[in-house]
C-alpha cells in the first residue's frame, strides 16, 4: 500500500478531481460564476503543483487544526520542507480562512435578512476577523499541539498578519463609504458579492 500523497499521479487526481467536484458544486448551486475561478486554480494546482509543495501546504493546514506533529518528520523532509516554509504558511492562512467563514458566512446570511446587504457584509467581516486570527489559536489550544516544533521547523507565519491588515484596511474603507455615500458601498458589495453591476 503505498502511504497518501506518495504516488505522484494519485495527488495530481485527487487534487483535479476536487476543483472538477468544487466546480459542479458551484453550477448546481447556481452561485455567481466568478466564483468559479477558485476550482479551475484547484484544477491548476492539480496539474502543475509539485507533491512536495501539495505535501507542505497540507502540513499546514493540519497545523492550524492542531493535528500535525512536526516530529513525525524525517531529517530529509525537514530539510525539504524548511524550504517550501511559503507552501506551509499558505496551508495555515487558507485554513484559517475556512475556519473563519464557516462562522462569518452563515452569520453574514443570516445578517442579511435583518439588514441590507452592505451592512450584512461588513458585519460578517468584522466577525471574520477575529476568528481568522483566533479560532486556530484556540483550536491548537484545545488540541495541546505543540506549536513551538511548527515555529521552529517553519519559521513564524507573517502571513496571518498581513491577510488580518488587508481585510481590516478593505472594511474600513468599506465602512467608510458606507458613512459617506451609501449608494456606492451598496454597489461595491454588489459587485463583491455577485449580484450587481
Amino acid at each position: 500500500m503505498i502511504p497518501m500523497f506518495e504516488d505522484e499521479v494519485q495527488t495530481r487526481c485527487a487534487i483535479c478531481g476536487t476543483g472538477v467536484l468544487l466546480g459542479l458544486i458551484f453550477v448546481m448551486a447556481h452561485l455567481p460564476l466568478i466564483l468559479l475561478t477558485v476550482p479551475v486554480a484547484v484544477l491548476f494546482l492539480g496539474i502543475i503543483a509539485d507533491p512536495e509543495e501539495t505535501h507542505a501546504v497540507w502540513y499546514g493546514m493540519l497545523n492550524t487544526l492542531g493535528i500535525f506533529d512536526v516530529s513525525t518528520l524525517t531529517d530529509a523532509e525537514n530539510v525539504n520542507y524548511a524550504q517550501k516554509k511559503h507552501y506551509f504558511w499558505f496551508g495555515e492562512v487558507g485554513m484559517a480562512g475556512i475556519l473563519a467563514g464557516s462562522i462569518a458566512v452563515p452569520a453574514g446570511i443570516w445578517f442579511a435578512g435583518q439588514t441590507e446587504i452592505s451592512l450584512a457584509f461588513i458585519g460578517a467581516a468584522v466577525l471574520f476577523l477575529p476568528l481568522f486570527v483566533f479560532m486556530p489559536k484556540l483550536i491548537q489550544w484545545g488540541m495541546k499541539a505543540d506549536t513551538e516544533a511548527a515555529i521552529n521547523a517553519f519559521g513564524k507565519n507573517d502571513q496571518v498578519k498581513k491577510v488580518f491588515w488587508t481585510l481590516f484596511v478593505a472594511m474600513a474603507g468599506l465602512l467608510l463609504a458606507r458613512v459617506v455615500d451609501p449608494v456606492t458601498a451598496q454597489q461595491v458589495v454588489g459587485i463583491i458579492t455577485g449580484m450587481g453591476v
